[in-house]
């Protein structure tokens, strides 16, 4: 049959990246949404929508509506989703004879994968193929998923930490974990507030991990500079605006408990791997992706850790969106790739 767009699709807790066949990347947006309540209309969508978290007057309701790499608000994911894909369908009104791929984290339920192919489905999609996260990240990646030859790989997104060897294009093992970029934001908020009786918001505990978040210290290595950065938050004690300037290693301090659950993680899906895919592992090392894994110095924490040889993709904040729009090239394969397909 003849599809007139193919279309690969990362719905992700912390952002929303669309793939079409032939052009890459074309959206790559936070998932986000902010709805006037009183006018019942759509405000923003995307970069827009969340540059208004936590600054929105009342009538104005700022949603993210998936939490944990699942959907929480179906009808929000909705008509986020319908905001994004309408310039991608620009000329086709209503899907007609589209195929779409979507990337969900490996540990969803049959319940939860069924509300995301909903969200596709109301908009008329033809066929429909959910694709597990850390898969379409190894596809993205540009790992032969084919091979005999086990590869691992570490998905670090916003809700979810996706952890997989693959081998022979399927997953052998896998460990997800409701732990990520947000648990990590909430850490650093904890840790702020209990060191300095700070309150910090979400984007500037995200700002901080992207700035100068660090998961290794080495003070052997005199190369690694510690970094320093202003956060701003309003004073407990006080209630007025305040600034701290706070150093990297701090930074290791705050998230030294939440990154461990993830090499915790890593380490369970080796001990669960068959003893020949784990040789191939001990050969072939990891691969980090996701916007987690693009914390300083985390792979070398991974290595010192577990002693695998760990490398941070090149695309690693696209990789599940490149995977899903990869993975359209050919259909054979993305079928015995996919855990569930949805005709209508």
């Amino acid at each position: 049959m003849f599809f007139n767009k193919d279309i690969g699709i990362d719905l992700g807790t912390a952002n929303t990246l669309i793939c079409v066949k032939g052009k890459g990347i074309v959206i790559n947006q936070p998932s986000v949404i902010a709805v006037d309540i009183a006018a019942k209309r759509i405000i923003a969508v995307g970069k827009r929508a969340k540059a208004m978290i936590g600054k929105a007057p009342d009538h104005i309701r700022v949603v993210r509506p998936l939490q944990d790499g699942v959907i929480s608000d179906f009808e929000m994911t909705a008509s986020m989703l319908r905001e994004l894909l309408r310039n991608v369908l620009d000329g086709y009104g209503i899907f007609t004879r589209i195929r779409v791929v979507i990337g969900v984290p490996s540990g969803v339920t049959e319940v939860e994968k069924r509300a995301v192919e909903e969200v596709v489905r109301q908009m008329g999609a033809k066929d429909v193929y959910i694709l597990d996260e850390p898969m379409a990240a190894a596809i993205g990646c540009g790992i032969s998923v084919d091979d005999p030859v086990g590869c691992m790989i570490a998905d670090i997104g916003g809700g979810t930490s996706d952890i997989a060897i693959i081998a022979l294009g399927g997953i052998v093992t896998a460990t997800s974990l409701r732990h990520a970029g947000d648990k990590l934001n909430e850490a650093i908020i904890a840790y702020m507030r209990k060191t300095y009786d700070l309150l910090i918001g979400d984007r500037t505990a995200e700002e901080l991990k992207i700035e100068i978040g660090c998961a290794f210290l080495d003070d052997a290595d005199s190369r690694q500079a510690i970094r320093y950065m202003d956060a701003r938050g309003r004073d407990i004690i006080s209630g007025l605006p305040k600034i701290i300037k706070v150093s990297s290693r701090e930074m290791h301090e705050a998230l030294e408990e939440s990154i461990e659950v993830i090499i915790d993680g890593i380490r369970n899906t080796l001990e669960n791997a068959p003893p020949e895919i784990a040789a191939d592992i001990v050969s072939n090392g990891l691969v980090l992706s996701g916007g987690g894994g693009l914390i300083r110095d985390l792979d070398k924490l991974i290595t010192f850790r577990t002693g695998l040889n760990v490398i941070v993709a090149e695309n690693a904040l696209e990789a599940v969106a490149y995977g899903t729009g990869k993975s359209l090239k050919n259909i054979s394969a993305l079928e015995r790739y996919a855990s569930k397909k949805l005709k209508r």
